[in-house]
């Protein structure tokens, strides 16, 4: 059964991946708390930790296979993961930290220019970054179920501040800055260096970044630049691939090949372990539960550190 998991995961197609049963998300498996992985690609990072494992030093194919390809949260056994634990359309393993993943209000809190002047609540947060035009926005509304929380826009880099949305009084999305966009007003134009990377690394509520790339067009070397910083910083990250409905023009890759691309090559900087993945579209609803069950197990077990 994993090696037919593997097949679909290595060689992604729409078809494939969305047929990949779906996990009840309802029914929290037996599985031992002996933590693994962590939300960090560093266990000493401030964003989150996990204990040493008991297991002993052996490795069994399956297990190693599983820790390079899939993303495994913490409380999951390696060899304890079958196909139907892996969320459809995605790498990411459902663990025992899914919860409640519905949204029922989002309120708009405040735009900073500056790091410094964010919420200082210490609610857990995810940052949306893309580049330019990646369909940061409408992924915001989307995931809310609202067409007019984020500002859309036909024009590139139009958010120019740090944007804090409240879900459910007690955790943010945070709509960043795109980057990747040379044409802004030279009023409005930023230096990304010092502004967003600030702060990715002083907010420490900051359970996870979820990176967008645009699955439409080929694999971008702006795109695979801003991941590997992220890795480079210990900077937790699920790569989100947007607009996997469509195809630029009826022309080049399909969605598919380019995610297969873009994998191909960022796997050469995360050997050991990958970042978790998922495909979306807001045109046609792909993706949006099981990003918000993804979400759910990394909050959860942020708030439980």
């Amino acid at each position: 059964m994993l090696l037919q998991l593997r097949s679909r995961l290595l060689n992604p197609s729409l078809s494939s991946l969305l047929n990949l049963s779906s996990p009840n998300p309802h029914k929290t498996p037996p599985f031992s708390l002996s933590f693994r992985a962590s939300i960090s690609q560093n266990p000493n990072s401030h964003h989150a930790s996990a204990a040493k494992s008991s297991r002993p030093a052996v490795v069994s194919e399956a297990a190693r296979f599983v820790r390079t390809v899939l993303f495994v949260p913490p409380g999951i056994d390696p060899d304890d993961i079958t196909e139907d634990m892996v969320l459809p359309g995605s790498n990411i393993v459902l663990g025992p930290y899914a919860g409640d993943a519905k949204i029922k209000e989002v309120d708009f809190v405040k735009s900073s220019n500056r790091p410094k002047d964010c919420p200082k609540d210490d609610r857990p947060e995810f940052a949306m970054l893309g580049r330019s035009n990646v369909g940061k926005s409408s992924l915001i509304n989307f995931l809310v179920r609202k067409k007019d929380v984020a500002l859309t826009s036909k024009k590139p880099g139009k958010t120019q501040l740090i944007n804090h949305f409240l879900v459910n009084k007690s955790w943010y999305i945070v709509d960043l800055p795109g980057y990747g966009f040379a044409n802004a007003p030279d009023s409005a134009r930023m230096d990304w260096s010092s502004f967003t990377k600030g702060y990715f690394l002083n907010r420490e509520s900051l359970v996870s970044v979820l990176l967008l790339i645009d699955a439409s067009v080929p694999s971008q070397k702006i795109d695979l630049d801003c991941a590997n910083w992220l890795g480079r910083n210990n900077i937790p990250m699920t790569f989100v691939f947007t607009k996997c409905d469509k195809m630029k023009g009826g022309k080049g890759r399909r969605p598919d090949e380019n995610i297969r691309n873009f994998q191909e090559l960022i796997g050469e900087s995360f050997r050991q372990q990958h970042p978790p993945w998922i495909m979306t579209s807001s045109v046609t609803g792909l993706g949006r539960d099981e990003l918000l069950l993804h979400m759910s197990q990394l909050r959860n077990y942020w708030d439980n550190e």
